[in-house]
């Protein structure tokens, strides 16, 4: 499984990093995916972080 911020989205709000901290970071003003490929165990955050954006530009495929 595998995580996109879209940067272009992203305001920063840093919401998908307190929610999946494992899974998502913030650089500078924008968050950005962590890892290559999500852990079985991580899939869960992972999409709860991406379902807190409120701007949708996170993407968990």
């Amino acid at each position: 499984m595998k995580a996109v911020v879209d940067a272009e989205k992203c305001i920063g709000c840093g919401l998908c990093v307190q929610v999946a901290p494992d899974v998502y970071e913030m650089q500078g003003d924008k968050a950005v995916v962590k890892v290559d490929e999500i852990a079985e165990e991580k899939a869960e955050d992972a999409k709860n972080g991406a379902e807190q954006c409120p701007v949708a530009a996170i993407t968990v495929s």
